[in-house]
């Protein structure tokens, strides 16, 4: 016959106990029922903020499943503007199209597309069409182009800008590309920050 082994001696969980016992049952956690009665309310609050958690965890996945393409897509795009504006203030670039210093203190900098979101839906995640505008020239300057486009060249080169300008492809985003895409740009925004950090 087997010899059964003897469970070993464990701390009481009750702080004003903290005996020493030998656990008579699986998953005993104090001496005895008096010390059990003193921390119920510790384990109760406990159970009740971890059920809360699964709560709140369960409710982000439904929330998740019911967003539409169109909310994907506003995240998708969130996250690559803050990634657009995030990467010209670590480089200290200019505004994009007037060539003035940007103000980064406040909002007034935008990620201004060069072939707008509405004329080239397949480049509004494309990094070389993208860059920090002012709020004046992007939104009342309708892009200030023409500035834009010389501004452009500049930083990338006429053959880049042309390749830009030519570009006519056709581009679907599913919902699991939009959540791809948010999520690269969170994952670089994050290292731009800790860059910025060090």
């Amino acid at each position: 016959m087997l010899a059964t082994k003897q469970p070993k001696p464990k701390t009481c969980k009750n702080p004003a106990c903290r005996a020493s016992f030998v656990p008579q049952r699986l998953g005993q956690a104090v001496c005895n029922y008096s010390c059990g009665l003193a921390i119920k309310d510790v384990n109760q609050d406990k159970a009740r903020k971890s059920l809360a958690q699964v709560e709140r965890s369960e409710i982000k996945v439904r929330k998740e499943r019911l967003k539409s393409r169109g909310e994907h897509m506003r995240e998708a795009q969130v996250a690559f503007n803050t990634y657009i504006r995030l990467r010209d203030q670590l480089a200290g670039h200019a505004c994009i199209s007037s060539g003035k210093p940007l103000d980064w203190s406040g909002n007034a900098v935008d990620a201004g597309h060069y072939r707008s979101v509405g004329s080239a839906p397949h480049m509004r995640f494309d990094e070389r069409n993208c860059h920090a505008q002012s709020k004046q020239d992007n939104r009342f300057l309708s892009g200030n182009a023409v500035d834009y486009r010389i501004g452009l060249i500049a930083r990338i080169g006429l053959e880049a800008v042309e390749a830009l300008e030519a570009d006519q492809s056709v581009r679907k985003y599913t919902i699991e590309d939009l959540k791809a895409i948010k999520a690269h740009y969170r994952a670089l925004i994050r290292e731009l920050k800790k860059g910025q950090a060090a």
